[in-house]
């Protein structure tokens, strides 16, 4: 649950400080440090996002990063690069805020080396808060909404050609033949995975209950506390189905939680650990890019499209809120056409 005090966060500050193209602002600080109205409103909107929309924490630290850096910016304080805005006269107090305060806190952005793709999620961070403000009447009008946001630039993402998928899934399952509860963990976790294609935080946040053996599918709680069922194959299923019963029962202690996945202490295994294992996987497989856990989710989108799924679908099973980001993996699977055209046609150069 998101933090809601500022005795709380000062205890915490070491946790969250935000990335700067020359150097880290911490962010806690620049909280602590704005007028207690103002403070007061940003915890309001901490509780909001926690609570009324249900958002994970990662996501309330992240939506809460952007409108710190906002409103530090607009009382002066040094949020940028290190380097402090100009101190407006106007610009004190939630209401005070501006298009132009806006516009002015991007482009010190752009100066200080941001790139386009932060830009334009820290724009949209700030209009949903601009937005939420002048639901509250903090705001008279809502600045937020003449704002206009740099269009991204949207890398394609590495992944796994399906032979490689293949023989990591192989080395895996090898080493869960030598019936050791952590090896069988571990596989379990890499079918389901490339399997399911769902995200790493749904991967840890899934109980044994979760997992419909019969039906072969689970049912996972996504962003904004989205339930979805995903289903599985015959190879995940042979996977959990040993870890269950020959590697869970090994880790499970007393005090356990009912996770489907459990570290060497018998608790609930965590996303730093299922990305160490997913490295460590792929590093033993020639030619594999490097990747972790998200790599594998977009691996099984590209591999689930070239299979001729339709984007629908995979949107459902991927759990995106729009069609747009599924979009990507088409052009994903046109690259590496091309790629392979460009390899392999006697006319290509």
């Amino acid at each position: 649950m998101a933090v809601l005090d500022r005795s709380r966060r000062m205890a915490q500050r070491r946790r969250v400080s935000e990335p700067s193209p020359r150097k880290r602002v911490d962010l806690h600080r620049i909280r602590d440090e704005l007028p207690p109205s103002v403070g007061a409103i940003v915890d309001a909107y901490e509780r909001h996002l926690g609570l009324e929309r249900g958002l994970s924490a990662h996501t309330v630290r992240a939506y809460l990063a952007d409108v710190v850096s906002l409103l530090g910016f607009q009382h002066g304080l040094p949020v940028v690069g290190g380097t402090r805005s100009i101190d407006r006269s106007q610009g004190h107090g939630v209401a005070a805020l501006d298009l132009t305060t806006l516009r002015a806190w991007l482009a010190a952005q752009r100066t200080a080396g941001v790139s386009r793709t932060t830009m334009a999620r820290r724009s949209a961070s700030a209009r949903t808060f601009t937005a939420w403000a002048h639901r509250r009447e903090h705001l008279a009008t809502d600045p937020g909404a003449r704002l206009a946001s740099p269009r991204p630039h949207r890398t394609l993402p590495a992944v796994l050609r399906q032979d490689q998928a293949g023989a990591l899934l192989d080395a895996s399952k090898k080493g869960a033949a030598e019936q050791d509860a952590v090896a069988l963990r571990d596989h379990a976790l890499l079918e389901v995975l490339y399997a399911t294609g769902i995200r790493v935080s749904e991967l840890c946040g899934l109980d044994v209950d979760d997992v419909d053996l019969d039906r072969r599918v689970v049912v996972v709680l996504g962003k904004g506390a989205k339930e979805r069922t995903v289903p599985f194959g015959e190879p995940a299923l042979r996977a959990i189905v040993d870890w269950l019963l020959r590697g869970r029962p090994a880790l499970a202690r007393p005090t356990s939680p009912p996770a489907l996945l459990l570290g060497a202490r018998g608790g609930r295994f965590q996303p730093a650990s299922v990305r160490r294992i997913v490295h460590q996987a792929l590093n033993a497989i020639p030619g594999a890019p490097v990747m972790g856990p998200h790599g594998l989710r977009h691996s099984a989108a590209t591999h689930l499209l070239e299979g001729g799924a339709d984007l629908r679908s995979v949107q459902e099973l991927l759990g995106h809120a729009t069609l747009a980001t599924t979009q990507l993996y088409t052009h994903v699977t046109v690259e590496r056409l091309k790629a392979i055209h460009d390899r392999t046609h006697p006319r290509s150069r």
